[in-house]
Formats: structure tokens, sequence, C-alpha cells
């Protein structure tokens, strides 16, 4: 049986996941966390990550948008 979904796109997502999103900026994905949880400051994460609060900033704003995981199928 074959389904269909009613919207324009597929029913999943492309976008990568935060621990690997994490991983390739070299920042550690479960002090990210503990940070987040903290409610360090953008500044306070990129000292600490050795990485630009802009990194930071996306890897926040990706969180906040899309959470831990993106989206991986449709069922």
């Amino acid at each position: 049986m074959v389904m269909k979904y009613g919207g324009s796109f597929p029913p999943w997502s492309r976008i990568d996941d935060l621990a690997k999103m994490t991983r390739e900026a070299g920042v550690d994905f479960d002090e990210f966390i503990a940070c987040l949880q903290r409610g360090a400051t953008d500044e306070e994460m990129a000292d600490r990550f050795n990485v630009s609060k802009k990194t930071i900033k996306l890897l926040k704003d990706h969180f906040f948008h899309y959470g831990v995981n993106s989206t991986m199928g449709g069922d």
C-alpha cells in the first residue's frame, strides 16, 4: 500500500540533529544541554566551548526551533 501525504514536502526532514551539529562545531553535546539548563549566556557558552557567539546562537536557535532531534519520519 502506498501512503500519500497532503503537504508539498515529504513527511521527514533532512536537517541534522543537534548532536551532529554540536559535534561538527567541536561542542560537547551533553555539556551544551547542561549549559542551556543552567541558563548560561551565549558569551559564557562561547568561552566554555572556545567557539564564536554566532556558533552558539545558531546551535541554540536550532534547539529552540527544532528541539534535540529533527523529524526523521512521518508515521
